[in-house]
């Protein structure tokens, strides 16, 4: 067989997400009525108005270069823009040389993670986590390790500390959360970089804190979401405009790597050579420009508030156990009966369609993705309602 036993073994462990949204492809050509969608994080609300007015402008300019090759970092004006906005959000001193422009952040990760390991390394992610982790750390010779978070859904620093070992490279962590929604507090940021601080000092070699930060904009209890590189030296925030734009089919992104990093400038030049090598060579240069003006931006967050409220209340009404999320545009119920395959299956079966909690790390639990409209959750209450109503979730433990 042609394809590598390697991508063979991935593909049999690949995404629920995509495996779902696949089955809510075929069930939409069957004829059979509405599929209520929760599987995806594929927002339907539009971009924000500043942004469709600065791509309108830049595609009729005629200034020229503007589709030409760049420095792999990026273009010097954009990254020195990202620098500014970040200095003025966290108050630590960036300049445009500690930026890099990137395709999306899954593509800055994979960047990030090349850079940064050699055959055996090991990454700490905490548990759940995005689907996509494991793969991107394979990707360039590294192991997962996975550590619990707490029961609602809190990062646990003492775990990940428990959990550092001689080959630990970097912790991984995502906030707010992909599936949970949970927004790390500031004091257990600062208890993380406490513990990783100390851990590196013991040893003798730094341990980088690699923070994915794409909902960052998109919280809903607080003004913005504390990050990473406020409260620890060591730190490479990544990020994309996938979602606070919602543009993730532009795929445009950046890391930032904070002043004080050990080696800075060489990781810097580490990154861009990843980025040239792994054949993103550089980020999409027209909507570099675009993003470059719209820095503040984002979409209507109480679009997706009203969304959130109205999932959780229903679903603790009808009998889930849920834990409110504080930002992202997810919610991670317990599965009723303890089998989330069972009851996503069955949840299928009526239309409605969710993830297993298993592709995420922690089964007995299941991903909503309510970045839809308001219709199909009105359309899917029901079946979330009928599916403990009618006893059928008994059978899925």
């Amino acid at each position: 067989m042609p394809v590598s036993s390697t991508i063979r073994d991935a593909m049999t462990r690949s995404s629920w997400i995509r495996r779902m949204f696949e089955e809510g492809a075929r069930m939409i050509g069957d004829g059979q009525g509405p599929v209520y969608d929760f599987s995806l994080g594929n927002p339907t609300l539009e971009p924000p108005r500043e942004f469709v007015r600065r791509l309108r402008d830049l595609v009729n300019s005629d200034e020229p270069g503007r589709h030409r090759y760049m420095a792999n970092a990026g273009y010097a004006d954009t990254r020195q823009a990202v620098a500014d906005y970040l200095r003025q959000e966290f108050g630590v001193p960036l300049n445009a040389n500690l930026i890099l422009m990137t395709v999306g952040a899954g593509g800055g990760l994979n960047v990030a993670l090349k850079a940064l390991l050699d055959p055996g390394d090991e990454v700490i992610v905490p548990t759940p986590y995005f689907a996509e982790y494991g793969f991107y750390i394979g990707n360039h010779g590294g192991a997962m390790v996975n550590v619990p978070t707490r029961a609602d859904f809190e990062l646990d620093p003492a775990a990940v500390a428990a959990a550092v070992g001689p080959r630990t490279k970097a912790v991984l962590i995502n906030s707010p959360n992909n599936p949970t929604g949970v927004v790390y507090s500031r004091e257990t940021l600062m208890r993380l970089a406490a513990a990783l601080r100390a851990a590196g000092e013991k040893r003798g070699a730094p341990i980088y804190l690699l923070s994915d930060e794409p909902y960052r904009k998109i919280v809903y209890d607080l003004e913005r979401a504390p990050g990473a590189l406020e409260v620890y030296e060591h730190a490479i925030m990544a990020t994309s405009h996938s979602k606070d734009l919602g543009l993730p089919g532009e795929r445009i992104g950046w890391l930032a790597v904070h002043p004080l990093a050990a080696d800075a400038p060489q990781l810097m030049d580490a990154l861009a050579f990843a980025n040239r090598t792994l054949g993103f060579v550089n980020a999409p240069a027209l909507m570099q420009r675009a993003v470059q003006g719209c820095l503040r931006a984002s979409v209507d967050i109480e679009w997706y508030r009203r969304k959130r409220d109205r999932l959780c209340a229903s679903l603790t009404r009808f009998g889930y156990s849920v834990v409110q999320p504080g930002g992202a545009f997810y919610l991670f119920p317990a599965a009723p009966g303890g089998d989330d395959i069972a009851f996503c299956q069955a949840m299928a079966q009526r239309r409605v369609l969710v993830v297993p909690g298993a592709g995420f790390g922690l089964p007995g639990y299941f991903r909503i993705a309510y970045c839809c409209d308001d219709q199909v959750i009105a359309g899917a209450l029901p079946a979330f309602e009928a599916a403990i109503r009618d006893g059928r979730c008994s059978a899925f433990g």
